[in-house]
């Protein structure tokens, strides 16, 4: 199955839903983070989440989320775009961190203080920024938080992701779904019960089940129709030297010019897919005197 995300809507338009598999484009992000098993695990939810939340933008628009916490994760962020552009990357891989009974023990390795930041370019003049502090560190349950608080919508999220016996993801994804101005409060609770009776999402997905089929589980007996097309997922990162020059101009005059003198050339690694870009002295020099990337 192809990684993609669908958007359904209730009848009565009181209820929207969104879910997503994000299996082959997550795999892909932590193969390039190096990541071990718990930090894979919790970057697949928050790749899921982005996936979810950006599955309502439109045209030119883009969405970050990113987590700080003080466990040793440290930082972990994702972005997708309106496209199904994804990409993701976490401060600390290898977080050492066992499973705690018998579950991955995500939240101890975000911590239990932190923020979950989220921006979103939405095309106007100045990106809308957003923050909250975490609750649980569980990502999905900090997600909804975030919605509820900020966006002053109740909605229920459930993401992650199962792995492999060499520790890799065998299945990742999630559901999203949100209450509507006038709907009846207990319609969220109602589904997050429902939630509760039904098979992990990432399991459900691992043995054959599809974003559509999740939601009509979830859905049944509530008239739905799914909004505009299935949209694909890839990974893709924008990086560029003339961002990595742009990078080292936050350096100042005077550093750029005394690493323009060593005679090894500087290496910019862009954090999100690894690529490398070589600045030697004459191009650091160059960004010292115009202070423009070449």
């Amino acid at each position: 199955m192809h990684d993609h995300t669908l958007r359904i809507m209730s009848t009565d338009g009181f209820l929207r839903a969104s879910a997503t598999a994000t299996t082959h484009l997550t795999k892909a992000i932590c193969r390039l983070q190096g990541c071990d098993p718990t930090a894979t695990v919790a970057l697949a939810r928050l790749v899921a989440g982005a996936a979810l939340l950006g599955s309502q933008l439109k045209g030119d628009q883009r969405l970050a989320l990113q987590i700080e916490g003080n466990g040793p994760l440290q930082r972990l962020q994702a972005e997708s775009d309106a496209g199904g552009h994804l990409r993701a990357s976490v401060k600390n891989p290898l977080c050492g961190l066992p499973p705690k009974d018998g579950r991955f023990d995500v939240a101890g390795a975000i911590g239990r203080a932190g923020f979950l930041h989220v921006v979103k370019d939405l095309g106007l003049k100045e990106p809308y920024r957003g923050m909250v502090q975490l609750q649980s560190s569980e990502i999905g349950e900090d997600l909804a938080w975030y919605l509820l608080t900020s966006e002053q919508i109740p909605s229920t999220i459930a993401v992650g992701a199962v792995l492999d016996a060499a520790g890799e993801v065998a299945a990742a994804g999630g559901l999203l779904v949100q209450a509507m101005p006038g709907a009846d409060p207990a319609l969220i609770p109602l589904l997050e019960e429902r939630l509760l009776t039904l098979p992990p999402v990432s399991t459900s997905l691992r043995d054959g089940h599809t974003p559509i089929g999740l939601l009509a589980q979830l859905f049944d007996g509530i008239p739905y129709g799914e909004q505009g097309k299935r949209q694909a997922l890839s990974f893709h990162c924008g990086c560029s030297r003339a961002q990595a020059g742009r990078i080292l101009l936050t350096l100042g005059t005077k550093e750029l010019q005394e690493l323009a003198s060593e005679p090894q050339a500087t290496v910019v690694t862009c954090e999100f897919c690894r690529a490398t870009y070589g600045f030697d002295g004459a191009a650091l020099a160059a960004l010292a005197g115009t202070g423009v990337g070449n």
